[in-house]
C-alpha cells in the first residue's frame, strides 16, 4: 500500500513505569501494531498513572513492598517475581531484579514523559515516537539495570540516550513544569474507572485492560474497528 494513506488509529496507554504487567503488555501489543502495519497508521500515547503515588523519595524494598501490599509471604513474593521475569524473557526483556530491587517514586518520570509526549508532532502517524523511546529506556532503566529512576540525574541521562536535550531535561525535572498536567491526567483516568494498569484506549473508545494476548487486541479490532 506504498503511497496510500492508512487509516489512523489511536492508541492510548494509560501505565506506570513501576509496573512490570505494563512492559510485558506493551511487547505483547507490538505484535499488534505489526499485524496491522499495512492496515492502520496506529498513534501511540502514554498517559500517567502511579501505582503507589505515596512511594517516598528513597523508595521501598520491592520484596518487602509486595509483602505488606499484597499481604503475601516473602517466598510468594520472589515466586511471582521470577514468573514474571520468566514471561518478560519469552518477549525479549530482561528483568534482573536481584536483592537489592527498589521500587520508586515515578512522578517525575510522568512529568518527563508528558514533556515528551508534547513534543510530538499532533498529527504524528508513527507507532512508536520519542515519548515511546523514552518509556521503554525508563522500563530498562528500572527493569534491567536497577537504576533509581526516580532521580533527576537518572532521568536526565536516561533522556538524553533517546535523544532528548538532557540539559532541558534537567531543568524540567528542577522546576515544578508538567506536574499539574500528571495530576490532571491521572484524575481524568481514574474517573473514568481505571484503577489498574496497563489499560489501553483504542479508537477513544474501546478498552482493553491489562496485558492481554495479541489475538485479544486483533479480534477488538477487527470486529468493532475495521468491520
Amino acid at each position: 500500500m506504498t503511497g496510500t494513506k492508512l487509516p489512523r488509529l489511536s492508541v492510548d496507554i494509560v501505565s506506570d513505569v513501576m509496573c512490570p504487567w505494563c512492559i510485558i503488555g506493551w511487547l505483547k501489543f507490538e505484535s499488534v501494531i505489526a499485524h496491522f502495519a499495512d492496515r492502520l497508521a496506529m498513534r501511540v500515547q502514554w498517559h500517567p498513572f502511579e501505582l503507589n503515588p505515596d512511594m517516598p523519595p528513597e523508595g521501598e524494598d520491592a520484596v518487602e513492598h509486595v509483602m505488606c501490599k499484597y499481604g503475601v509471604s516473602a517466598q510468594q513474593s520472589r515466586a511471582n517475581t521470577g514468573r514474571l521475569a520468566e514471561i518478560a524473557a519469552g518477549l525479549g526483556f530482561a528483568m534482573n531484579r536481584g536483592p537489592d530491587f527498589r521500587m520508586r517514586n515515578s512522578f517525575d518520570a510522568h512529568r518527563l514523559l508528558a514533556w515528551a509526549g508534547a513534543l510530538e508532532e499532533p498529527e504524528q502517524a508513527a507507532a512508536a515516537g520519542v515519548q515511546t523511546a523514552l518509556k521503554l529506556a525508563l522500563f530498562r532503566a528500572h527493569f534491567t539495570d536497577n537504576r533509581d529512576v526516580g532521580d533527576h540525574g537518572v532521568l536526565a541521562d536516561v533522556a538524553a540516550s533517546v535523544g532528548l536535550d538532557g540539559a532541558r531535561a534537567a531543568a524540567l525535572l528542577a522546576s515544578d513544569d508538567y506536574g499539574e498536567m500528571v495530576r490532571a491526567e491521572e484524575a481524568y483516568w481514574i474517573d473514568r474507572n481505571i484503577t489498574g494498569v496497563p489499560a489501553f484506549i483504542l479508537g477513544g473508545r474501546l478498552l482493553i485492560p491489562g496485558a492481554q494476548e495479541p489475538e485479544a487486541f486483533i479480534r477488538v479490532i477487527e470486529k468493532k474497528l475495521l468491520a
